[in-house]
């Protein structure tokens, strides 16, 4: 094959996949958080690191769908 790239290799860093990437890494971060929630004692300071976290997230995840489906106005 001229090159030596597979035709799927073009999808590893498209938009629609760091979507993907970023919405699992926030489930994650749900978890997490509502697992350190239910420890004792609760570490405050972690827990509010990793809501920061996850916020950002939240807000890159906002615009990475509005750069793939930018709202028209009607």
């Amino acid at each position: 094959m001229c090159g030596g790239r597979y035709p799927l290799d073009s999808n590893l860093h498209s938009p629609e996949r760091r979507l993907i990437e970023l919405r699992m890494e926030h489930a994650d971060l749900n978890a997490l958080i509502d697992r350190i929630g239910q420890e004792s004692p609760v570490d405050e300071l972690m827990i509010r690191r990793l809501k920061k976290r996850r916020l950002g997230l939240r807000d890159q995840i906002s615009r990475l769908e509005l750069a793939l489906d930018p709202k028209e106005p009607a």
